[in-house]
């Protein structure tokens, strides 16, 4: 296991419990190096969104146990956040709770001369991503795609 594999499978293993007692819901973590410096984020929900409020006291509670418990070598910030209304699909959890909503995708490469795909997410399995663009199934290789989150039309 990686390093940023076992600081996430960890932080997930301290944070369940706060957010259990409170109604909450961990949609994602990550740990992540942007412009040189490190960032462990919880991505955290409820049914009827999640507050500043929400996120200040699951991370008071949270850093209490990372000071304690001092299992990350590098220097980082912690940050506790909702996924937003763009959230970003990940897991097949995400995916399945996105089936028939709007969705963007971005590949790597263009695929039939385009890179950018916007559509209604039709269904998902291990290996691909059906989305229904003009009224026509669009299949895409999830290893193909850079990036997919739900969009937001107004």
């Amino acid at each position: 296991m990686s390093k940023k594999e076992t600081y996430e499978q960890r932080t997930t293993e301290y944070i369940l419990p706060i957010l259990e007692k409170y109604g909450f819901y961990l949609y994602d973590v990550e740990y992540v190096k942007e412009a040189g410096e490190y960032f462990l984020r919880a991505y955290i929900d409820k049914p009827d969104g999640i507050t500043i409020e929400d996120c200040v006291t699951v991370s008071r509670e949270m850093n209490d146990i990372l000071d304690r418990e001092d299992y990350i070598a590098d220097a980082y910030t912690f940050e506790v956040s909702s996924p937003g209304v763009e959230r970003v699909l990940k897991k097949d959890a995400h995916f399945e709770s996105a089936i028939g909503k709007d969705v963007y995708a971005k590949t790597y490469q263009p695929i039939d001369g385009k890179k950018e795909f916007c559509g209604e997410l039709k269904g998902f399995s291990f290996d691909t991503v059906t989305l229904v663009i003009d009224g026509a199934d669009v299949s895409l290789n999830r290893k193909d795609i850079a990036n997919i989150h739900l969009a937001f039309i107004m």
